[in-house]
């Protein structure tokens, strides 16, 4: 019985660390939203890259999400990249055809700490409900240490098939307005 009982909290334990491990990527913190709507991103930074303190973070915008507008952090640089969008978009009667495609923020985040970045960007109704809308970062590290969290699921696959995963943003149909 006590043999059994510490095999089974010795699986328990090893299953547990292999889901600590799963989960320890960046995140978004509301992993769902309307299209046509505007939309508070929060990147959630749980460690560094193999134990070396994080030093930049780039977000990559995707293309159907304009307007994006990022927090600055106390602590921490923060620029922009802008650029032409693949299409115009009406944005409250406005067109739009360029804005911010990049956000990098340069400071410094030890691997024992957690971080938040945030940015509100508009989701344009060329996004389509429904689907998956996934937001590459790649988060830099000291001695040149990197994770990519870029790979965006194939069809069929999800997420949790990937190493690296994007942030992924669930869109919902855009909310009737009266």
């Amino acid at each position: 019985m006590t043999t059994t009982f510490l095999r089974g909290a010795l699986a328990a334990t090893a299953l547990l660390a292999l889901a600590g491990t799963a989960l320890a990527h960046t995140t978004l913190e509301a992993q769902q939203a309307p299209v046509a709507s505007t939309y508070k991103a929060v990147l959630r930074v749980g460690h560094g890259c193999e134990g070396a303190p994080t030093l930049k973070l780039r977000v990559r915008i995707p293309e159907g999400v304009i307007n994006v507008k990022p927090m600055p952090k106390p602590g921490w640089e923060m620029e922009t990249v802008k650029a032409s969008y693949e299409k115009t978009y009406d944005y409250h009667g406005m067109a739009t055809s360029e804005g911010v495609r990049e956000i990098i923020w340069t400071g410094k985040l030890l691997d024992e700490h957690y971080d938040e970045f945030v940015f509100r960007a508009y989701l344009t109704n060329s996004l389509k409900p429904d689907t998956m809308l996934y937001i590459p970062v790649v988060q830099e590290c000291e001695g040149g240490k990197a994770d990519r969290w870029i790979e965006i699921p194939a069809e069929g696959k999800s997420a949790d098939d990937y190493q690296y995963p994007a942030p992924g943003l669930k869109l919902l149909p855009a909310k009737a307005t009266h």
